[in-house]
């Protein structure tokens, strides 16, 4: 019973320290296009242009998970790096994560994307996952560094993103 006690008087502690929780978007575009000319432009690492919000992408050679690092600068001047963390063209999936970011382009901290191609007939189903902590990761952040502010930040690069990429594609430019 004294357990128990001590048990119940420190789980309001427990829950009161606790951080941010991770937070994720997925959203999926289809492209008239196959899966071959799809991939081809997402799994190229050095080349992240397309996104309309990138002015910029520079890449180390070499396609090595952990080890090859991506500068991304923004239209509007900011920088984000980040490090490719697995590569698998027969999967057609391609995932990278956030090294340094700038908060004023994205307030995130550790955000992971997760780029699935998935054929499906004449059409190709691009899937873009998401998961990051916002970017203040103690408690109490402000507005512009807070669960939402992510959340929203990211659903709105990523669905940017698509809709840039989808227009490239099947434009064929």
């Amino acid at each position: 019973l004294g357990i128990l006690a001590v048990l119940i008087a420190m789980l309001p502690v427990a829950v009161s320290a606790h951080g941010p929780s991770r937070q994720k978007v997925v959203d999926t575009i289809e492209i008239n296009a196959p899966a071959d000319k799809v991939w081809a432009v997402v799994s190229n690492y050095k080349d992240f242009t397309w996104h309309p919000e990138i002015a910029k992408s520079e890449a180390g050679d070499g396609m090595v998970p952990e080890k090859t690092m991506r500068t991304l600068t923004f239209k509007k001047g900011g920088v984000v790096t980040d490090k490719l963390m697995a590569f698998d063209p027969e999967r057609k999936y391609i995932s990278f994560m956030t090294a340094e970011v700038d908060l004023k382009m994205l307030p995130v901290s550790g955000y992971s994307s997760y780029f699935t191609v998935t054929p499906d007939g004449d059409k190709t189903k691009l899937e873009w996952k998401g998961a990051f902590y916002r970017g203040y990761v103690n408690n109490n952040p402000p507005p512009e560094l807070s669960d939402k502010a992510a959340v929203d930040a990211v659903t709105v690069f990523q669905r940017a993103g698509l809709e840039a990429l989808k227009a490239k594609i099947e434009s064929g430019s």
